[in-house]
């Protein structure tokens, strides 16, 4: 048997982004909900988030952000073979969201699986894609992250109503000579399973808040240290931490902890909520359309959610 080889190295090429139009601020909500602007900025740190319309799935999302992306790094449709959709939220589980993406982007005969990691997802993917290319499964991988969480929100419920919202975020993921994304770091705590969960195919979205900024304020840290570790980087030379956007306090905790003093640090979460999968790549095209950072700079991403999962790698940004 001959073992195939793949290249050296794997390297995000592009990022690309996508929010749909609609926008939910702090004091929509209190129209319907018990709740404030101050409450809600207070606890999650969330001012308003986008909500896609009632004609628009999860799947139009990814095809929105895996466009931009794929612009963005200069390939065409033909030249991706393999597309990955990191995704907890489809309405029905088959067919699976990446095959229809690669067909609405004109990608012809890929390798096309869905990643469900819940927030965690998008990392995951990204290193599947990385694995991939090295092992010579792939050449071109297109790495997609797209929630419409708002088809799955109880929207009486201000514990969640205020937190979760839509989008997509993508890469393009290409073969590189010397490693542009390093190696995973992750795991799961199922013992906290039920922490966030949909109990039934005719339940909402259920979350143990405080288990949850417990769980993710106090062992995260050592993992996002760890993909440091594993890629020769000291959080001090991060230009970028780039964190699942569950929750501002969460974020500021698990940045000081880390010690990325010189770090950009993406709170996305402000203007676009708790999107799941799609957040840190999300987060990440906006990071770079703003021009927060530069091509070349490291930047740690770490993705924590349902499950509960995490994963963190530090990337180069293309």
């Amino acid at each position: 048997m001959r073992i195939m080889r793949g290249a050296p190295g794997a390297k995000v090429l592009a990022f690309g982004g996508y929010q749909p139009a609609g926008v939910v601020t702090n004091d929509d909500l209190a129209k319907t909900i018990d709740t404030d602007d101050a409450w809600i900025q207070n606890r999650v740190g969330i001012k308003e988030r986008r909500i896609a319309g009632p004609e628009e799935s999860e799947i139009d999302l990814a095809v929105q952000a895996g466009g931009k992306a794929l612009a963005a790094s200069g390939l065409s449709a033909a030249d991706i073979d393999l597309v990955v959709v990191a995704t907890c939220t489809l309405e029905a589980q088959i067919p699976n969201a990446a095959a229809r993406v690669a067909h609405r982007l004109g990608v012809q005969a890929p390798g096309a699986f869905d990643v469900n990691a819940a927030c965690a997802g998008f990392c995951y993917a990204l290193s599947a894609a990385a694995d991939a290319i090295r092992g010579g499964s792939a050449t071109n991988v297109l790495v997609v992250g797209t929630e419409k969480l708002s088809q799955w929100i109880d929207w009486n419920d201000r514990a969640t109503a205020v937190i979760f919202a839509d989008g997509a975020g993508a890469a393009v993921v290409g073969p590189a000579e010397t490693p542009g994304i390093g190696p995973v770091v992750w795991g799961s705590a199922g013992d906290k399973h039920d922490a966030i969960i949909v109990r039934d195919r005719e339940s909402f979205l259920h979350q143990e808040g405080q288990t949850v900024f417990r769980w993710a304020t106090t062992a995260l840290h050592p993992v996002a240290k760890e993909a440091c570790e594993r890629a020769g980087v000291d959080p001090a030379e991060l230009a970028a931490f780039v964190p699942h956007q569950a929750n501002l306090r969460i974020i500021d905790t698990i940045a000081r902890k880390l010690g990325a003093d010189k770090a950009v640090i993406a709170k996305d979460i402000v203007l676009a909520g708790n999107t799941s999968a799609a957040s840190i790549p999300l987060a990440m095209s906006r990071m770079i359309e703003r021009g927060e950072v530069q091509s070349g700079d490291l930047a740690l991403l770490l993705g924590f959610g349902a499950g509960l999962t995490y994963a963190g790698q530090v990337v180069e940004i293309p």
